[in-house]
């Protein structure tokens, strides 16, 4: 294995003022009138993609599918991530559509910069660049590169993907990157991230842990749109709500029942999980709008750790 050094140099212009701000202040979020139980098909019925590239990952199953479903329907062309380009060919066939398959393992530095390097050679711009795979709730710690596996695979890989693929996003007209992010953010390891302890060997909790990952989400897609001040491209963060899907593969017996049962009143569909980040995507209203977190397709408020400049 080769460690990618990765060009931060992408992650392009210079910070901004010193005052950390979550949400853009010539562009501040509308209010839409969708609810949680609004479906992504629902959220972008009058949206014409024609024309439009957008890459998501984790397109094979759960929110991934049902976003690069939607989003394809609408005329996009989708650029799906997969850990496997198998993965991928299988998941848009089962959709009834065509995409460009990529291989793109998260916890794999090697295998992200291979993928970026394959969609640069497309030579297309990225309309959209939707970081939508993640792993939760890991019950034993694992590791690679002596970093837990939850924040290098739900933070790093993605950092690393964007990083490279931000000169394609500057290159659309309106570029965006939409980063799935989650409540879970509220729910972090103390001071919100702990970077004494990267590798989880101090000690280790699997929510605690996927919360810093999430939150890690966060706070990189608030720093980029910062650093995206001034170009048309722009850079926002969801929560898609509770829905049952392969990624919560992790629980099993009481636990898994105990989360069933919790999460029954509020538990959404594929459909109405894969909503906000399609809207977020998509949606005209949103244009020039960055830094912004949403939840039920609508701006919604973070925890004190996603509006803390210094981490």
């Amino acid at each position: 294995m080769t460690f990618i050094q990765t060009d931060v140099t992408a992650f392009p212009l210079p910070r901004q003022s010193a005052n950390f701000v979550t949400v853009s202040q010539t562009h501040k979020p509308p209010r839409s009138p969708f609810t949680r139980r609004s479906t992504a098909e629902e959220v972008t019925a009058d949206v014409d993609l024609a024309g439009k590239t957008i890459l998501i990952t984790g397109c094979n199953s759960g929110l991934g599918l049902e976003s690069m479903r939607v989003l394809a329907g609408l005329g996009a062309h989708i650029i799906g991530c997969a850990r496997s380009r198998e993965k991928a060919e299988m998941a848009a066939a089962s959709a009834g559509i065509e995409i460009t398959p990529a291989a793109c393992e998260l916890s794999d530095f090697d295998s992200v910069a291979a993928c970026a390097d394959e969609v640069h050679r497309l030579g297309c711009p990225i309309d959209v660049l939707m970081c939508n795979a993640g792993i939760m709730g890991l019950p034993e710690l694992r590791q690679n590169y002596g970093l837990e596996m939850q924040f290098l695979t739900n933070h790093l890989g993605h950092f690393v993907l964007v990083s490279r693929l931000l000169s394609r996003v500057l290159q659309a007209p309106a570029g965006r990157v939409v980063m799935v992010s989650s409540l879970g953010h509220y729910f972090s390891v103390p001071g919100g991230i702990n970077f004494e302890n990267l590798s989880g060997e101090l000690h280790y909790h699997p929510w605690t842990f996927y919360g810093q990952s999430k939150l890690a989400n966060l706070l990189m897609s608030n720093e980029l749109a910062r650093r995206l001040e001034g170009t048309t491209a722009t850079a926002n963060a969801i929560h898609p709500g509770i829905i049952h899907t392969p990624l919560m593969r992790n629980l099993s017996g009481t636990l898994f029942n105990l989360s069933s049962l919790l999460s029954w009143p509020v538990a959404r569909s594929v459909g109405q999980g894969a909503a906000t980040q399609c809207y977020v995507a998509a949606a005209p209203a949103l244009e020039g709008v960055s830094g912004a977190y949403f939840a039920d397709c609508n701006p919604a408020r973070t925890s004190i750790h996603a509006r803390n400049p210094d981490l």
